[in-house]
């Protein structure tokens, strides 16, 4: 079954609809402050708190120093890294040495099959597949048919098309963020109808 995580939570009022409507990963943007949705160290550690434990954390970074992603897992304040900078098989390799057992997640951007390709070969535990850092825009998921390893689809992803996204794709994962926003805020209804789009409920 194909797996959704809602992503930039910034508030308790967040927390409290993704711990209603359960989906499998809640995402924190730590430190970007080109990111409305980005928090601080303390923010997250205490929305995670009071994240349902069946719901796993993930920890959302742009070129964040190693140090400061091993010391949020060793925290247990994140269970899953996700990168969506320039770090490279050698940022991996440095980040394992420095939190083993982190399960690591890396973002390409998608504009080809030389993307894919690159996607392909990653050393991470799973490739996320997106349009860009938040543009609430999907990208050519023609593409995504030349992939093989499990992999989570982002970028445009609403209520409504994720029923056909995870139908045709059949993706490890979905992630979804501004397309559960309404006027760029957490819309709890729109997180529910999000995850029941994808386990397909009612």
């Amino acid at each position: 079954m194909t797996r959704i995580k809602i992503c930039g939570l910034s508030r308790p009022e967040d927390i409290r609809a993704v711990n209603e409507a359960r989906p499998d990963f809640a995402g924190f943007v730590i430190d970007f402050p080109k990111s409305f949705r980005s928090v601080s160290h303390q923010e997250v550690r205490e929305l995670g708190r009071g994240l349902r434990p069946d719901i796993v954390p993930v920890g959302v970074f742009v070129d964040a120093p190693v140090d400061t992603v091993a010391e949020l897992f060793a925290s247990g304040t994140i269970r899953v890294a996700q990168l969506h900078g320039q770090e490279d098989e050698g940022y991996l390799a440095a980040l394992r040495r420095a939190a083993p057992g982190l399960t690591v997640w890396k973002a390409y951007t998608v504009r080809s099959g030389t993307d894919i390709a690159a996607a392909q070969g990653s050393g991470a535990d799973r490739v996320l597949l997106d349009n860009g850092q938040g543009t609430g825009e999907t990208f050519d998921w023609s593409l995504v048919r030349q992939v093989r390893r499990a992999y989570i689809l982002a970028g445009g992803l609403t209520p409504e098309n994720l029923p056909a996204a995870v139908a045709a794709l059949s993706p490890w994962g979905v992630d979804i963020s501004s397309g559960v926003e309404t006027d760029r805020v957490k819309d709890p209804d729109k997180i529910r109808a999000a995850v029941q789009a994808v386990r397909g409920q009612p």
